[in-house]
């Protein structure tokens, strides 16, 4: 395990040193604050309710975004990040950062796992926005990295953690709606 963290923090590193230039900071920053607290893929999730209101179908979709959203802030942040309970790099590799230090632990990335979890309800919804939604959620999950507040093993957990809370929140919506009928 040893060997995994030391790689883990090289790479972080290595990114850090290969891609840091000024003209991506504000950029990085920027997306990196989309993610706060989910903003931008709650903000989603309630544009597509308020369209319910005129097509139910909409309504439908934005229950799915916000069901994904609350399923991977329960899986993420409510029990995996206070067990895992794993160290900020730039604490543990002593660097300064390009944004305020973030309180709470590192594993898994929030800010990843939110963006996921809408990813992947959008891709259930519609396969050409959800594509677009997976690259945004990359390019997240790469700001995060990049601005050195998480490890690369801290953002691929963030990324499954949201996806697989989608997949699972969509299921037992779909099993609901069946029940339903």
């Amino acid at each position: 395990m040893e060997w995994l963290l030391e790689m883990d923090g090289r790479l972080l590193l290595w990114l850090k040193e290969f891609f840091a230039h000024p003209v991506l900071d504000d950029g990085m920053i920027f997306i990196s604050r989309l993610g706060n607290k989910g903003f931008v893929w709650i903000a989603i999730g309630v544009v597509f309710l308020l369209l319910g209101f005129q097509n139910k179908i909409w309504r439908k979709r934005g229950l799915m975004v916000l069901l994904s959203l609350a399923g991977n802030f329960l899986a993420c942040n409510v029990i995996l990040k206070p067990l895992v309970n794993r160290t900020r790099p730039y604490v543990l590799l002593d660097y300064d950062i390009l944004i305020p230090p973030v309180g709470d632990a590192s594993f898994p990335s929030g800010h990843t796992a939110a963006s996921f979890a809408a990813a992947t309800a959008i891709y259930a919804i519609n396969r050409k926005w959800g594509i677009v939604a997976y690259i945004f959620a990359a390019v997240m999950g790469f700001s995060r990295l990049y601005l050195g507040v998480h490890f690369p093993t801290d953002v691929l957990g963030g990324a499954v953690c949201g996806t697989v809370a989608a997949w699972l929140m969509l299921w037992l919506m779909e099993k609901k709606c069946r029940k339903e009928k």
